[in-house]
């Protein structure tokens, strides 16, 4: 048995941390002294360890707590995935400290495969074992969600320079997209709750987005809108509805939210989202309300 100074000693984990670990039920000591002070042993220790390299990895300390405390953990199948999940790590690290040393020689290197989203994929991967009610129900199914997860693999180069480009680094990128994965029931709800049950139902906007070959200008494109937009007067209460600018922006803001559109694109081909928010921009742009 080792004192909770003791264990901040070998490990480097503060006695605080220790403590906070305790209070949170993440890591609680092996016996309590008559006096209350914490003991540790040689289990409680292996565990401790475990809690670090999911740290290292990046792994908040709420998600830690769930995977542990899973029935099925396996411990040793997790120092593997671990280690497989680290040297990913290190190879992108290697890779960006290449490209550093390119850029101090004066090289032009204006690559972005260096930037991989390992750890967003991981979070991904993550998301899919741990919420898995929430994936079938917003994504249809598990492998509708791999095929996501697939397309992001497949176009990391093109996601990365975006994220890049948006976010100023691959590490915010990865941060914000953490975030909506843990409030993902909440930004889904909200977004889902502008739009009415009835539009929910209304396959125009199915229709709308098997037109992304044409121009969003076209007049067949456009008529399609204005369908959905009287469709959408004559269902949805006039307190939601507003006039046809708000309903335009609503559809807008909603059909341009990260998740949905991995959901939607999904199931009915990669850009339909983009597509619906075009032709709907480019309705407002050159048909603008009577009620402004």
């Amino acid at each position: 048995m080792r004192t909770i100074s003791q264990v901040a000693e070998l490990t480097g984990v503060s006695t605080r941390t220790l403590q906070y670990y305790d209070e949170i039920g993440l890591l609680k000591p092996s016996e309590l002294t008559q006096s209350g002070y914490r003991l540790y042993d040689e289990d409680a220790l292996q565990k401790l360890q475990q809690i670090l390299f999911f740290k290292e990895l990046g792994f908040k300390l709420k998600h830690i707590k769930e995977i542990l405390e899973k029935p099925d953990f396996d411990r040793i199948a997790a120092f593997k995935k671990q280690r497989e999940l680290l040297l990913l790590k290190r190879n992108r690290t290697d890779r960006l400290i290449q490209l550093l040393s390119r850029l101090e020689k004066g090289e032009q290197c204006m690559s972005f495969k260096e930037f991989d989203l390992s750890d967003y994929i991981d979070a991904l991967e993550h998301f899919k074992t741990s919420n898995t009610d929430n994936v079938i129900k917003h994504w249809g199914s598990i492998e509708n969600f791999d095929l996501f997860i697939q397309k992001i693999k497949d176009d990391e180069s093109q996601v990365a320079k975006l994220a890049i480009q948006q976010f100023g680094s691959i590490e915010n990128y990865t941060e914000a997209m953490k975030y909506n994965l843990e409030h993902f029931s909440e930004i889904m709800e909200k977004q889902l709750s502008q739009v009415p049950e009835e539009l929910k139902q209304n396959n125009l906007f199915l229709q709308l987005a098997s037109h992304k070959e044409k121009r969003a200008s076209s007049k067949e494109v456009q008529s399609i809108v204005q369908e959905i937009i009287a469709f959408a007067h004559g269902n949805v209460p006039s307190e939601l509805f507003g006039n046809q600018d708000d309903y335009c922006n609503t559809i807008i803001n909603v059909y341009s939210n990260d998740y949905l559109k991995a959901i939607f694109d999904t199931k009915h081909g990669t850009g339909s989202c983009d597509y619906i928010v075009k032709a709907f921009r480019y309705y407002l742009e050159n048909h603008r309300s009577q009620n402004d």
